[in-house]
């Protein structure tokens, strides 16, 4: 196998570069001058080869790859060496010419397709635009070709999805239809700016394969651009790592990942999350952390066993059913329902970590907006710090969230962007009245401290910090009133790998010393595996397999659950060849028509606390 691969190394460095990019320096205006945030970036790709470019938000990766395609705004920014895409330059092509290479010899798939997509065109007319601009074809004949694209790209029934819109298409699907577009003049380069990052796991390696395939098939070169190194590891010939702006290493992909020598390239290896890293730890395991100044280790303490030894549990679940009912026609008559959430149980004890994992669409963050009365569920029990859920009135489900409080996949969604940082940490401490406006800043500025940010932070707006700061302020707010159970919503998903890292170490300690629960959802298996006490899967509103962490990852039981395990990337780059071969279907719809009546479900223990769905 490697003999093959240094012999396509050697076959691809003979080849004439598709894309040669020399002493790229990308600066934007300011009102101080021109600063520079792309400088001096040289490198080559070769056909049918894929470089990646791999660095934290705000390295100048996409600004690399718009710079590439000349779409930076012009005036407020300034472009400088030399992007040849076959021998032209593009740095010195008119508005016009640049406009005819767009799409026909270099085209981009984007980080978000919903932002991308034209919601009031159906996909089939924006896919046959790419073709017309460039080429001189009948309607009927670009409808044709349309649907050989949407095949090519595994979307079933394409010829039946022609006239359908972008809403009507899931996260995955929509993704597919943007590869489509971007392959509709059979381009020479690919540009492929996190095309995977927001989704599900299994979606992220069906996309994965059908690149490579593509690829091969087409013959054209891919510049593939993320932060996540597993990913790179599967699908990268060449690997640039990019820190602030600048190169600081590069090389084969394998040299990076087994002998790479920047400190900032060990951090980024070492944050990431290695399925099957966690065989013999009973526990939850914190992360390495680097120094990206020194390379060295940051120390840290062993997690220790925190979960209450008592029989009553701080959250119980029973039977929890959520519905969301769909009316139509004219006199919006009841015609079926949604079945989110559909009879799940679970406990959850003090210091411990339960994760509800699935893709999109399976129920999890319902759930934990049922539980928390955020959304009211149809049927079920929920207790939560003694309370009844399902009976409080206003006043009493007030007071119960002081116990529950739940932290968002988005910070920057969920924190007032008029309101600084210390007015939104301290507010839940004002609105219950728990003490003076100086005893809540007071206790704000801890909170601060054991989040890992400075008090003097807190006269910020959210706009003035990064991701991972947001999302530190948001875990600081969610704490201001002294909750038992945090339920963590996709709380570390849109974070980079090293930011993520850092803020699971956080709610790891912060469990220690706190003795807090934690409802973590997600659909980060590595991750998961990483932080949990014990884990849930969920299908189609239904949990199908639950159990001690160690006893669900060494010994899947359910083909749900052994198909989210299969689809995580591994970072390791022997793997590049492989593609999984995975099912394009869709996850099912969980509509269902009025009257419908859900089968009982009945479960086998596997072992001790592991159950799996047996009907």
């Amino acid at each position: 196998m490697l003999d093959v691969t240094s012999r396509k190394d050697e076959t691809t460095a003979r080849l004439a570069p598709v894309l040669s990019v020399e002493n790229l320096t990308t600066s934007f205006r300011t009102d101080s001058g021109w600063k520079s945030v792309v400088r001096n970036m040289s490198f080559d790709i070769a056909p049918r080869e894929t470089v990646a470019i791999v660095g934290e938000s705000g390295s100048g990766k996409s600004v690399t790859s718009l710079s590439i395609m000349r779409l930076l705004q012009k005036g407020a920014s300034r472009i400088e060496g030399k992007i040849r895409l076959g021998g032209k330059d593009l740095l010195s092509l008119s508005d016009e010419e640049m406009r005819g290479v767009r799409g026909k010899d270099i085209a981009m798939i984007f980080q978000e397709p919903m932002t991308s997509l034209n919601p009031i065109f159906p996909i089939g007319n924006q896919i046959a635009e790419a073709l017309t601009v460039h080429q001189s074809l009948t309607r009927s004949q670009a409808r044709a070709e349309v649907t050989r694209l949407l095949e090519k790209v595994r979307i079933p029934n394409a010829a039946s999805r022609f006239d359908e819109y972008p809403h009507q298409f899931s996260g995955g699907m929509r993704q597919r239809v943007m590869i489509a577009m971007a392959l509709a003049s059979r381009p020479k380069l690919l540009i492929a700016d996190e095309p995977t990052t927001a989704l599900d796991v299994t979606i992220q390696g069906q996309i994965l394969d059908l690149i490579k395939t593509l690829q091969d098939e087409e013959g054209m070169a891919v510049l593939f651009i993320t932060h996540d190194m597993g990913v790179v590891a599967e699908v990268s010939d060449r690997t640039l790592v990019m820190f602030r702006g600048d190169i600081v290493e590069m090389g084969t992909t394998d040299d990076i990942f087994h002998r790479g020598k920047h400190p900032y390239t060990r951090a980024l290896l070492a944050a990431v999350p290695r399925l099957g890293s966690m065989k013999g730890r009973a526990l939850p395991q914190r992360f390495p952390i680097i120094d990206i100044n020194t390379g060295e280790a940051m120390p840290f303490k062993d997690v220790t066993d925190t979960v209450a030894k008592t029989k009553t549990p701080i959250l119980d679940v029973k039977d929890l059913t959520t519905r969301f009912d769909i009316n139509a026609g004219f006199f919006r008559r009841h015609t079926g329902s949604v079945h989110a959430v559909e009879k799940v149980s679970f406990s959850l004890f003090e210091g411990e970590t339960l994760s509800l994992v699935g893709e999109s669409g399976c129920g999890k963050s319902t759930t934990g907006r049922s539980v928390t009365r955020l959304v009211r569920p149809t049927s079920g029990h929920v207790t939560v710090d003694g309370y009844d859920v399902m009976t409080l009135d206003a006043s009493t489900l007030r007071t119960m969230r002081r116990s529950i409080q739940m932290v968002f996949q988005d910070p920057f969604a969920s924190l007032n962007p008029r309101m600084s940082v210390g007015s939104a940490v301290t507010e839940p401490f004002v609105e219950h009245k728990l003490g003076t406006r100086r005893q809540a800043r007071e206790k704000a500025a801890d909170l601060m401290e054991k989040v890992g940010l400075s008090p003097d932070m807190m006269r910020r707006f959210p706009h003035e910090f990064s991701g991972g700061q947001r999302q530190r302020v948001a875990i600081a707010r969610a704490l201001m009133l002294d909750p038992k159970v945090i339920v963590a919503d996709e709380a570390v998903s849109a974070l980079d790998v090293s930011i993520k890292a850092q803020v699971c170490n956080l709610l790891l300690d912060l469990q220690q010393s706190l003795n807090l629960a934690y409802l973590f959802i997600s659909h980060d298996m590595a991750v998961v595996e990483r932080v949990s006490h014990r884990v849930a899967v969920m299908y189609l509103g239904e949990i199908v397999e639950i159990g001690p962490r160690a006893a669900v990852f060494d010994n899947p039981q359910h083909p749900y659950t052994r198909k989210l395990m299969a689809a995580v990337p591994v970072p390791d780059p022997a793997r590049r060849s492989l593609k999984r071969n995975m099912s394009t279907d869709e996850i099912k719809s969980p509509f269902r028509p009025a009257g419908y009546v859900p089968p009982l479900r009945t479960y086998r223990e596997v072992s001790e606390g592991h159950l799996v769905q047996t009907g």
